[in-house]
């Protein structure tokens, strides 16, 4: 008799158990899926502003500098299991800082600029030439470029000698991210990289007879089919050029709406015009959603200028089928300070103590010319 209610209860309670465990294994988030979450952080158009100091008044100013914008690069980056980090380009020059290390020092052999130690020591994963790297001439950013240790991308600035790209022009990433289960998975990320072509005519002295420049919108074109025959996942574009709906042509300087209308491209990071996107600016722009920083469907980020924001974009890609796709995307901005100039985030001390011996010496060398 005592067998049988045993086997009556394990009869009875046997569907309970399954479904305790299938609820169980839900919670833990073992659900069979395979998505991962994806960080996407954005600096752009720093111009030499490593410190947060105003050369011009000689003293603090808490609205610019790297060393404040790195602290929102580490906080951004314990939020989550996977990010990469990007910068935009026009890094080199806009400032005394600037001027100094490459018109006073100069860039001598087995040194780095402090840009380049600082994006070392921040562990950008790939940074773009913008048009103001070009001012100091091609001599001098070729010898800076030696201190970096992330690809540099360039990919519609051409050689004329070489009849090809005179920087890498793109690049896949590979890495190995953690699903939302745990599990990880080797991703291979497309990184591309395009400015205006303007610069042929900012900086002729340095660039004529030595490179051309070719429109942004068919560099891209031509360049997304070979990138996805590399096997590219996903692809981001680093584009040095600002967001306008002008209809376009080849000699546009501000490309990046019609960038999203390319099949082929995920994400832009934009950048030249020191704007910011998502932002009210934008409001009235064609296909464009301020609230996801989405436009033409694809998500955009522009981080300003001088370090005063953190772009930052979020991706859920899901793999089916063995493609990834992303389901969704959302930009946004953060500041290293409010409207007054009041500091939000702490200085990155670390940081900050790499470049102080540049940054006193351009301090000093103004100084002593009585500024």
């Amino acid at each position: 008799m005592h067998k049988h209610k045993v086997s009556f209860l394990l009869v009875i309670l046997s569907p309970l158990w399954l479904a305790c465990s299938s609820l169980s294994y839900a919670a833990s988030g073992i659900t069979g899926q395979e998505v991962v979450d994806l960080r996407i952080l954005e600096t752009t158009d720093l111009h030499a502003d490593l410190v947060n100091y105003d050369y011009y008044q000689t003293k603090v100013n808490n609205r610019v500098g790297l060393v404040k914008t790195a602290t929102l690069i580490h906080e951004a980056r314990k939020e989550v299991k996977n990010s990469l980090l990007f910068d935009d380009g026009d890094h080199l020059k806009g400032n005394p800082l600037g001027e100094y290390l490459a018109r006073i020092k100069g860039m001598h052999k087995g040194k780095k600029h402090p840009v380049y130690r600082a994006f070392n020591y921040l562990a950008y994963d790939a940074v773009a030439i913008g048009n103001h790297e070009f001012n100091y001439g091609l001599e001098f950013l070729n010898t800076a470029l030696k201190g970096a240790k992330m690809p540099v991308l360039n990919a519609n600035v051409i050689s004329i000698k070489k009849n090809k790209p005179y920087f890498t022009p793109f690049v896949i990433l590979k890495r190995n991210l953690v699903d939302i289960n745990g599990s990880q998975h080797e991703l291979k990320i497309g990184v591309i990289a395009f400015m205006p072509t303007q610069i042929m005519k900012w900086d002729k002295a340095n660039l004529e007879g030595r490179v051309i420049a070719k429109p942004i919108v068919e560099s891209a074109k031509e360049y997304i089919p070979i990138m996805k025959g590399e096997g590219a996942d996903i692809i981001i574009v680093l584009a040095h050029t600002g967001i306008s709906s002008t209809p376009y042509t080849p000699e546009s300087e501000h490309d990046v709406y019609y960038l999203t209308q390319i099949p082929g491209i995920d994400v832009v990071l934009a950048g030249h015009s020191h704007s910011v996107f998502p932002g009210p600016a934008f409001t009235h722009l064609p296909n464009t959603n301020i609230e996801t920083g989405n436009i033409n469907g694809k998500p955009v980020v522009m981080a300003g200028a001088f370090g005063n924001r953190l772009g930052i974009i979020d991706l859920r890609l899901e793999k089916k089928a063995n493609k990834w796709t992303i389901i969704k995307g959302t930009s946004f901005t953060r500041p290293i300070a409010d409207e007054s100039g009041k500091s939000l985030v702490k200085t990155d001390k670390g940081l900050s103590k790499l470049v102080k011996p540049d940054h006193d010496e351009t301090v000093d060398f103004i100084k002593r010319l009585g500024l």
